[in-house]
């Protein structure tokens, strides 16, 4: 089954969530996990369900990235909040990073988003 990540700064949680309820069907196909807060958010929005691991800030990110580097992940939403400097910034370049290694698809914004469960879907 394909393996999708949905991953949300603060200030662009709601809207992955929009997106989400906008895309559940489309996402209701996919395996989704997802940062501890996201997760939990979009599980509440939605039917949707969401394998959550740790916040950002306490390693989600980094879960994350063990999953692409294994292999595990199909692709990835990460809505970022590109005005604000986060705390957890090294393990975010981290998760940018090991996508580019591995060729694992990656979208930042929603435009891009589109394209990729779109893309997944063929």
């Amino acid at each position: 089954m394909t393996r999708v990540a949905l991953i949300a700064h603060d200030e662009k949680k709601s809207e992955l969530i929009e997106f989400a309820q906008s895309h559940e069907e489309q996402l209701r196909e996919y395996e989704l996990i997802g940062t501890g807060t996201t997760g939990k958010r979009v599980m509440e929005a939605t039917d949707l369900e969401v394998e959550r691991k740790e916040s950002g800030p306490l390693g989600g990110d980094l879960m994350i990235g063990s999953e692409v580097a294994e292999g595990l992940l199909d692709g990835i939403v990460f809505l970022r909040d590109p005005l604000r400097a986060q705390p957890h910034e090294p393990d975010i370049s981290a998760l940018l990073r090991i996508c580019d290694v591995h060729d694992t698809a990656l979208a930042t914004n929603l435009a891009s988003a589109e394209f990729l469960i779109e893309g997944l879907a063929d």
